[in-house]
């Protein structure tokens, strides 16, 4: 039987990047609109990226191999 390929789940691709030390970053939430009524500081520290629990990054792991 051939070995069958693992593919990459194409969502996922597109919203996390693995970084140098194998864990996975993520971009926050809330930031796409509403801005004007959060402040300045809230929105500044939403640009900035975080890193995936450890939790789901059981999870993501899979999907983006």
């Amino acid at each position: 039987m051939a070995k069958v390929k693992m593919k990459t789940h194409r969502g996922s691709a597109k919203r996390f990047k693995r970084t140098a030390s194998g864990k996975i970053r993520r971009y926050k939430a809330y930031k796409s609109h509403l801005t004007g009524k959060k402040s300045p500081k809230r929105v500044r520290n939403l640009r900035k990226g975080a890193l995936v629990s450890k939790g789901d990054q059981k999870r993501i792991d899979s999907m983006i191999p």
